[in-house]
């Protein structure tokens, strides 16, 4: 990559995931027990050797600034680099004004002072692996304006809900950009990922604001791809691609990366995922454990039986409990005897008289935080 890039990593301001969303922003939601799901955004442009990088936060970003702190697991070089955590006030006049459009022009000046050829911008509520450096040199070689990434499905009728989906023709030319409501199965969902220079972005998020307050960048796109104004151009991603748009997506998300064949899609040696580093001991696993088809994080202790489950740091599952098709987050007491099935337990959270909690796979329930039960 011979030109210099900003790595933006967005907030998903239109994204509302009941419960957990309450307590973090999605970018800090926990993912497959030991990473926050901003370790995929940060650890793909790490990858890429883009170190000049600005998170936008979100609403209650507490764990998230603890989580992302310097950077420096992210392989960051503090001489060269540099994370920024961003902030936007959110109106108390209505959410339609809360845009990802009004977040980038309220930090438009910081912005503006990064030394910068282009801009990089991705989701902090997607997750996949990305070669960024090699998009941007596609992007310069191409000659169009903008380069937006998107991911073949074939499900687009029953998932992916509020994504947006990208219409192309033959050449990849973007013709238009709506929001997935179902209907098709086939579509090239969006994944909110967008290669342009910098000067044409902060051009277009002025437009923006001009056009329409509820404007999000998308739909200044859309409008520059229906009157040609500009080139836009499409790529294709290729591998493990999910989008965590509500408490459903999550809780699949999670499940489906017990499946080691489709975990080996995502995780793999060449293109390491990085993490804030937590020293535990390995997880206990005590006379009559029994676990099958799960992701078991270190610092757990296990007694009971846990199957196609998800279990965060520091989680107790006592003697005679059995835990099934569950996502369970860090420092969960399950006491004796109980019986958990189909649930998102949150961080904290203590089961300890609840004897047996039962859902739908279909309706997945949740167990707040701190809650006890």
């Amino acid at each position: 990559m011979a030109v210099k890039a900003l790595g933006i990593v967005t907030s998903g301001n239109r994204i509302k995931v009941e419960g957990m969303q309450a307590f973090r922003p999605v970018s800090a939601f926990t993912f497959v027990g030991r990473y926050r799901m901003i370790d995929f955004p940060l650890s793909n442009l790490s990858n890429s050797n883009i170190e000049r990088i600005q998170v936008f936060a979100g609403a209650n970003p507490r764990s998230l600034a603890e989580h992302v702190g310097t950077g420096r697991h992210y392989g960051i070089n503090s001489k060269r680099g540099k994370i920024q955590l961003l902030f936007s006030p959110e109106s108390e006049v209505n959410e339609i004004y809360n845009t990802d459009v009004a977040s980038f022009l309220y930090n438009e000046d910081v912005i503006e002072r990064v030394n910068a050829d282009y801009v990089i911008l991705v989701p902090s509520y997607m997750v996949f692996a990305q070669n960024y450096d090699e998009l941007l040199d596609a992007h310069v070689a191409s000659g169009a304006d903008i380069t937006l990434l998107y991911h073949k499905v074939t499900n687009a009728d029953v998932a992916y809900m509020n994504c947006e989906y990208l219409k192309l023709d033959d050449e990849k030319t973007v013709l238009g950009i709506e929001t997935n409501i179902g209907g098709k199965a086939n579509k090239n969902i969006f994944m909110n990922s967008y290669v342009m220079k910098k000067e044409l972005f902060l051009d277009l998020i002025k437009q923006a604001k001009k056009k329409s307050s509820m404007y999000n960048l998308f739909n200044i796109v859309n409008d520059k791809a229906v009157s040609e104004d500009l080139t836009i151009k499409a790529v294709q991603h290729e591998g493990y691609f999910e989008a965590i748009t509500d408490f459903k997506s999550y809780f699949r998300a999670n499940l489906e990366l017990t499946d080691y064949a489709t975990a080996s899609s995502l995780f793999t040696e060449k293109w390491p995922i990085y993490t804030r580093t937590n020293d535990a001991c390995p997880t206990q696993y005590l006379p009559g454990a029994s676990v099958k088809k799960s992701l078991i994080s270190n610092g757990s202790l296990i007694a009971g039986t846990v199957e196609n489950c998800i279990i965060g740091r520091g989680v107790v599952i006592e003697e005679g409990a059995v835990v099934k098709n569950s996502v369970i987050c860090s420092e969960v007491t399950i006491a004796k005897d109980t019986v958990i099935e189909n649930q998102v337990v949150d961080k904290y959270a203590r089961i300890l008289h609840a004897k047996e909690i039962i859902a739908d796979p279909e309706n997945p329930g949740y167990i707040k935080r701190l809650d006890t039960l």
